[in-house]
Parts: structure tokens; C-alpha cells; sequence
């Protein structure tokens, strides 16, 4: 089934009302839950890179072995890899996870509707000999305003489908704060 998401950009108007001016789009295929998860689980893990692991993980995620610090691969990955996993998998109706963590200060996965983990990063937390949060998880939303697609999992998504299509729309000018 073909689907859309998009990063919308907004400007502030006026005191709690606030304009769409542009939006980063992604038209995408879905895939069937649980039938395409090994599928999907492999070309998520094939596209990670150090471009799409936030900036405080890399040194971490590569290692330095001059420092003594061991590649952690999974480092860094959970939140966008677990976003582009919830939405190639929209009408299976999973639910984002997250809690707080010592290796990474939060971590996230989904939970299908029988309580089933997908966690597709635990082997950040196995790879160094401890267990991932999922005694702590709570159904939580997306980090950011308005609970919005992350840019960076746009990017992974299209990586992983590149017969997906992503473009930017503008709608209009970025108008000015009128308040």
C-alpha cells in the first residue's frame, strides 16, 4: 500500500497558532507485518551510516581503538531506525517504546499489538553485555514538535526503498512572526 509521511516546517503567527510553510514529503510502500520484518530488519541494518547516528554517539558507534573505546555499530540508531520501522509497518498499528537507559540515556523500540518487542538496536546493549530497557518501556510519542517524522528517518526510509520518493514542498514564502 502506498503511503505518505512528511516533516512539515510551521512558522509561529501569533501566540499558539502556527502556519505549514514547507514540508520534507516521503511517498513510500508499506510492508506487511510480521511477513516483511526479517526483510525490512535487514535492509534497515544494511543502510545505517555514521551521516544518519547523531553526533554524540559517532565516536562511540565507530570506536576508537587509540582511546580503547569498541565499535558499537547499534550506538545511536534506535530512534530513527525504530520510526522508519513503525511507519514502513503503519497499518500493523505498533506501538513506539521507549525508557531511559545507561548506555545511551534512552532507548527505543516497537511493541506490536500482542506485546511482541521489536527491537531491531538491541544489539547496542548485547554487544557490551547488558540487557536493553524493555522491563522500563512505556508507550511513549515521537521526541519533537507536534510528534513529527524525524528528517534523518525520512533519509533511512528512503535508503532502505529507494523506489520511494522524497521531495521537498514549499506552500509559501516562510512568512515573518507578525506578533
Amino acid at each position: 500500500m502506498t503511503s505518505q509521511v512528511k516533516h512539515s516546517k510551521y512558522i509561529k503567527i501569533k501566540p499558539k497558532e502556527y502556519q505549514e510553510w514547507a514540508a520534507k514529503v516521503l511517498d513510500y510502500e508499506q510492508y506487511d507485518y510480521p511477513k516483511d520484518l526479517d526483510k525490512v530488519t535487514k535492509l534497515i541494518h544494511k543502510n545505517l551510516d555514521l551521516e544518519l547516528c547523531p553526533k554524540k554517539f559517532k565516536e562511540k558507534n565507530q570506536g576508537n581503538p587509540l582511546l580503547g573505546i569498541k565499535s558499537n555499530p547499534m550506538l545511536g540508531h534506535c530512534y530513527h531506525t525504530t520510526q522508519a520501522l513503525y511507519y514502513f509497518f503503519r497499518d500493523a498499528n505498533l506501538k513506539a517504546m521507549s525508557a531511559s537507559c545507561d548506555v545511551a540515556g534512552s532507548h527505543w523500540w516497537c511493541e506490536d499489538v500482542d506485546g511482541n518487542i521489536i527491537d531491531i538496536t538491541q544489539d547496542q546493549y548485547l554487544s557490551v553485555g547488558t540487557k536493553p530497557p524493555h522491563d522500563k518501556g512505556k508507550k511513549t510519542k515521537w521526541y519533537g514538535w507536534r510528534n513529527r517524522v524525524h528528517a534523518r528517518s525520512l533519509v533511512l526510509m528512503n535508503k532502505v526503498q529507494p523506489s520511494s520518493k522524497l521531495y521537498r514542498e514549499q506552500y509559501l514564502e516562510k512568512p515573518k512572526k507578525s506578533y
